[in-house]
């Protein structure tokens, strides 16, 4: 991959997907398959490291204080809250991957898609989805990080197509139904016409891995600027 400003030719690609429909698992191979052309964004976090974790490499961990000083400062391309923490990712961390020669990756979520959008980034935009909310629930239940902490959200107002979670007296869902709500407004973004450039269902990892890399690669031209 060329370096300097040869690598500016070469558009940034936007990954999102509700949680657990892959994106982590797919980009984790396409990094490992092209060491040397593709790199990941390192977002900023306000949220605690988990075990493992290290800064600067999954996130830049900082307070609420100084996420807000940097907020206040324009640093940042999209940033948005979750769960009672900011993530966002700054103009530096991309300028970060070009200044190596890379394209960069941003894996973010439907808030950040749509602030990108609002930049001159010029960026490619590929939403990973979920064969559906079912199985989405199957996977999120597998994982260790979705615990069954109490969020306070409202549920008739925002998921009123979900029986299962309509159900449940309001105030006291879950964070995995938290993730589920957010899930189900991500699908309904990404069914709107020009949300992104291409859809891939993760319905089976080898196949949604090959779509996903053969539409990012693209011939060996990965999306690069005329």
């Amino acid at each position: 991959m060329a370096t300097g400003a040869a690598a500016q030719r070469f558009r940034p690609v936007v990954v999102s997907g509700p949680s657990g429909a892959g994106k982590s698992t797919l980009l984790k191979r396409l990094f490992a398959e092209y060491p040397d052309t593709f790199d990941l964004s390192v977002s900023h976090t306000t949220r605690a490291p988990r075990p493992g974790e290290e800064n600067g490499r999954e996130y830049y961990f900082t307070t609420k204080e100084d996420f807000l000083d940097l907020v206040s400062k324009n640093a940042f391309i999209e940033h948005a809250q979750f769960g009672g923490n900011y993530y966002g990712t700054t103009v530096q961390a991309v300028k970060d991957v070009a200044q190596k020669g890379k394209i960069c990756v941003l894996d973010i979520e439907m808030e950040g898609v749509k602030q990108v959008k609002r930049t001159d980034l010029d960026a490619r935009f590929l939403f990973l989805a979920p064969p559906s909310i079912e199985e989405l629930e199957k996977r999120l239940r597998g994982r260790a990080t979705e615990t069954e902490e109490s969020l306070t959200v409202w549920v008739s107002y925002h998921i009123p197509s979900l029986p299962q979670l309509a159900r449940l007296s309001a105030g006291n869902l879950t964070l995995l139904q938290k993730r589920l709500a957010q899930a189900k407004n991500e699908l309904e973004y990404a069914a709107q016409s020009g949300s992104h450039d291409r859809t891939v269902v993760n319905d089976d990892l080898e196949k949604a891995y090959k779509e996903l890399r053969d539409w990012i690669v693209d011939g060996g031209n990965f999306g690069a600027r005329q």
